[in-house]
């Protein structure tokens, strides 16, 4: 149903008399033809409205389907979802190209991001949680293109993990041990396979009485726990001023005593910062890293630390003393499971991630270091 043109002109006039539509308003002037449309009507029109502009217009439908964790629009080649079990195609109008680009702006704003030719990508916090990421032309090509990412209603345990086939009992019993242990780790893992939601549960398992103080660029992290303190990174103003970059939360988020650091996403020059501050005595700290295999983790961090100023030398020093465990995580037949944890370990003067529990068939079994792993969280437990 399209809305009423004097529905839309009198938005506008609110709009250029500096009064943002709020849901009463709006409300309102869907009722301005109550008598001839019927109540039926003006309840969808309403609906329409109230979705076109405080909500996500036409992806509203698909956003709220079951167990959607990716809605993407490509430009106006169409619309891709995932429920779970890998990406597919929905027959969703999103109208021309112009409109597509408004719907963009709209999101962004919503996210409290700007989004025009002189900022032409941005990545947000959308209202309700989803975490939003949107790019105009020329960056990408004919028409803007949307990617939200849709975070669970309720985020699984480490226990439902487990139970739903991603753990199993002894990479259950693995990941508790190590929680308690305190001991460093970080979870890697290619796009979409899981990481965030591991290490979500994962924190899950830290005691209440410990603080958990998180630097993210966009809140994603959803943690089950009574005590989380949450950095946030900020974007430059219009000027180019006031960014706040996770460089600069890394180092503030020491001087707030935190019992347990977490570094969302390590993807830059943040990683001097963290390896630092898991060598001074913070321990039990973690976050994720993309990487394609567990053992690429190593030359990842040594690619980081460049961003940094760091040599790969000085890079495989601090990581060897720092970070202890790395879980990787991938996604099979439409399923995001635990396809190894490993040790980071000195092999000569080479630091190699050596397999501890490996996935085997459906489940996570034993391998070369998994005596080395158990001697660890034992040593680490606090109990």
């Amino acid at each position: 149903m399209s809305a009423d043109p004097r529905v839309a002109d009198a938005l506008w006039e609110q709009i250029r008399d500096g009064r943002s539509p709020t849901p009463g308003t709006v409300g309102a002037l869907a009722e301005v033809d109550a008598a001839v449309l019927g109540s039926d009507s003006v309840r969808r029109l309403t609906d329409r409205i109230q979705s076109d502009v405080f909500g996500a217009g036409p992806l509203d439908a698909v956003l709220t389907l079951p167990d959607v964790t990716d809605v993407l629009v490509n430009g106006v080649q169409g619309v891709w979802v995932d429920q779970g079990d890998g990406l597919r195609p929905v027959s969703l109008e999103m109208g021309d190209a112009a409109a597509v680009r408004r719907l963009a702006v709209r999101l962004a704003t919503l996210a409290g991001r700007r989004l025009d030719e002189t900022s032409p990508c941005v990545d947000g916090l959308l209202p309700g949680g989803a975490r939003l990421h949107a790019i105009l032309p020329p960056l990408v090509d004919g028409a803007a293109h949307i990617s939200i990412r849709v975070p669970r209603q309720s985020p699984p345990s480490l226990e439902q993990l487990a139970e739903g086939g991603s753990l199993g009992a002894c990479g259950l019993q693995a990941l508790r041990s190590l929680v308690r242990a305190r001991v460093a780790f970080v979870v890697s893992g290619g796009t979409g396979s899981g990481k965030t939601t591991l290490l979500a549960a994962m924190l899950g398992e830290v005691p209440a009485a410990e603080r958990i103080l998180v630097v993210e660029d966009v809140r994603e992290l959803q943690i089950e726990h009574p005590h989380v303190v949450r950095l946030e990174t900020r974007s430059p103003n219009v000027e180019g001023q006031g960014e706040i970059p996770l460089t600069t939360l890394v180092r503030q988020s020491l001087r707030m005593r935190p019992d347990r650091l977490v570094v969302g996403e390590v993807r830059g020059a943040e990683v001097r910062e963290l390896l630092s501050a898991l060598n001074t005595g913070h321990e039990g700290g973690c976050g994720t890293l993309h990487a394609n295999t567990s053992g690429d983790v190593v030359t990842r961090f040594e690619a980081l630390g460049a961003l940094a100023g760091m040599s790969p030398a000085a890079v495989r020093s601090q990581l060897g003393s720092a970070v202890k465990v790395v879980v990787h995580v991938r996604r099979t037949a439409g399923r995001r499971v635990v396809a190894e944890v490993g040790l980071v370990e000195w092999q000569g003067d080479s630091l190699r991630v050596v397999p501890a529990l490996r996935r085997v068939g459906g489940d996570l079994t034993p391998d070369v270091g998994w005596r080395r792993l158990q001697e660890l969280s034992v040593a680490g437990d606090p109990r």
